[in-house]
């Protein structure tokens, strides 16, 4: 199957098919004709063929902390739909959380056939920004924000300050934080400021034996809020980072014997699928985790193919949900 035969079978000129291959502009009845045919037929255009004759591959790297995670699974899902629509396709690298793997496969990525790349980033490094300068091809960002690149990020200090604000109106005033590390300039260091904010404007001042770190599991949350409690056992209530390490401490409240949320309100961040399955549910800040796979992998096909990198910075909102648990 060629070109010229798709052409034939459809009733079109080669040039039609080869803008409708390349996704240039033609009238929707014939690439309605043309679709039918490529359907009909299963004809997979050569893709060293099309490399050869327009300079790009139509692959998109994306690197991801992990796969096993609901809010990465939804960017992913927002990517690889708003890439298929563009006729894109996307090679997917997992780093299980480690600096080192992200750093790797910028350098794989920089070497391979790949018009862009797509990273959905955790802690960025002064290497970070050197492997991003080598890489030769554009770059977005989802989830860290980062001058002089294109991002789509989350308000994270906006969401935090919301959800401490929730549980000051509900009366607590001795309020904890179970936060990441501050590496993590989203998830860590912006959600630590924005409950700090919302305590300082509330009067009060944030004591820091009433702060602890956890990793981003549930086991982690549980073990963070054993450390907490045991520092601080009058605590009212406790701003989590996000809902895994929320439901770990909750967990850990549980297996106490402290009521939720008549002895301790508890919230978190991300309305992970969890969040809504535990009992009582948990208050937590909804992302648009999906919105911002789709607006990166859009920021991005834009780049490629306008040739023109504005360096976009998108901030998402958020929308709070109070559950059950304040």
């Amino acid at each position: 199957m060629t070109i010229a035969e798709i052409a034939r079978r459809a009733g079109v000129s080669k040039a039609a098919v080869s803008r409708y291959l390349n996704n240039g502009y033609i009238s929707t009845e014939k690439r309605e004709a043309i679709r039918r045919v490529i359907e009909e037929t299963g004809y997979v255009p050569s893709r060293q063929a099309q490399m050869l004759r327009t300079g790009k591959s139509r692959m998109i790297g994306v690197i991801v902390p992990r796969i096993d995670s609901g809010s990465v699974s939804r960017v992913v899902a927002g990517i690889s739909s708003e890439l298929e629509e563009q006729r894109y396709r996307l090679l997917l690298a997992v780093t299980d959380n480690r600096v080192e793997k992200e750093l790797e496969y910028l350098e794989v990525f920089r070497g391979s056939m790949v018009d862009g790349v797509i990273l959905v980033a955790t802690i960025l490094t002064a290497a970070h920004r050197r492997a991003i300068e080598a890489l030769g091809v554009p770059i977005v960002l989802i989830g860290q924000r980062m001058e002089g690149l294109s991002c789509v990020y989350h308000d994270d200090h906006g969401a935090a300050y919301a959800m401490t604000q929730l549980l000051l109106q509900g009366g607590r005033t001795q309020i904890g934080y179970i936060g990441v590390t501050p590496r993590d300039k989203a998830a860590g260091a912006a959600r630590r400021a924005g409950w700090q904010q919302a305590l300082l404007d509330a009067g009060l001042e944030p004591v820091p034996a009433h702060m602890e770190q956890s990793d981003f599991s549930v086991d982690g949350g549980h073990a963070a809020a054993e450390r907490l409690f045991a520092r601080a056992p009058a605590l009212q209530a406790v701003f989590c980072a996000t809902d895994t390490i929320a439901i770990g401490a909750k967990r850990y409240l549980e297996q106490q014997g402290r009521r939720i949320p008549e002895q301790v309100a508890l919230v978190g961040i991300g309305h992970s699928t969890l969040s809504e399955l535990v009992s009582p549910r948990l208050a937590t800040a909804h992302y648009y985790y999906q919105s911002s796979g789709v607006e990166a992998a859009r920021t991005l096909v834009e780049i490629i193919e306008q040739d023109t990198d504005r360096k976009k910075q998108i901030m998402l909102g958020f929308e709070v949900y109070s559950g059950q648990t304040v």
